[in-house]
């Protein structure tokens, strides 16, 4: 069993202003730390096998300047790959805009490894989306994010699972439905939403990722 709690609380979760290629960039933080060494953490992240366990299959042409495809997920160019520190990639999802993911390692004080993950997107596509239907979509792309890296930690500690189903289950749907809530904290942190209006925009992300949980004691 998964605590929840304390896989909610292991993630620092930030709204911040991360440029993107073409300019001005929106940006989603996260961070959390590891119980494995940087190297393990790398190769969990960048060898095709060990995707396709915690994440999703992935296919192309995996190097530098090379593009990739993560089955009914996003795919992209691969623009920076610095072992073990340092890979960054567009990430493009279906006729979407184009955005940009970088994930940074570094070595832990206790041996582990801190992760950051910042997606980043072009900032007046995600100001005028935020003006026309407020930020709940902003919301559900922190818990997929939320979702990843615990499916990540899962596989660093040996759990087997399906990614592709275990978003289905009880323990996903409570974690996803607290993380609406703990990105909500971080958008209004950031961008000043009223109570009104991130409880709707929180509310419109649960319907996503847990739409038979209420959220009335998991605030």
């Amino acid at each position: 069993m998964i605590d929840i709690v304390e896989q909610i609380n292991a993630t620092h979760r930030k709204v911040g202003d991360q440029p993107v290629a073409t300019g001005e960039g929106r940006s989603l933080l996260l961070r959390r730390t590891y119980d494995a060494p940087i190297e393990d953490v790398w190769n969990a992240c960048t060898d095709p096998d060990r995707i396709g366990r915690w994440l999703a299959p992935i296919e192309g042409d995996l190097r530098l300047g090379g593009t990739y495809q993560l089955k009914g997920n996003a795919g992209g160019q691969i623009l920076r790959c610095e072992e073990p520190r340092l890979v960054k990639v567009t990430w493009l999802l279906g006729e979407g805009m184009a955005t940009e993911v970088e994930v940074r390692l570094a070595p832990a004080e206790d041996g582990g490894t801190v992760l950051e993950l910042e997606h980043a997107s072009p900032a007046e596509i995600v100001d005028e989306l935020v003006r026309s239907y407020g930020p709940g979509g902003t919301i559900g792309i922190g818990v997929g994010w939320d979702l990843a890296l615990l499916g990540l930690h899962l596989h660093l500690t040996g759990t087997e699972f399906d990614p592709a189903t275990w978003e289905e289950t009880p323990e996903a749907r409570e974690f996803a439905t607290r993380s609406c809530h703990a990105w909500g904290s971080a958008v209004q942190a950031a961008w000043g939403t009223g109570d009104e209006d991130l409880a709707a925009a929180v509310a419109f992300a649960m319907q996503h990722f847990a739409p038979d949980t209420g959220g009335d004691d998991n605030g």
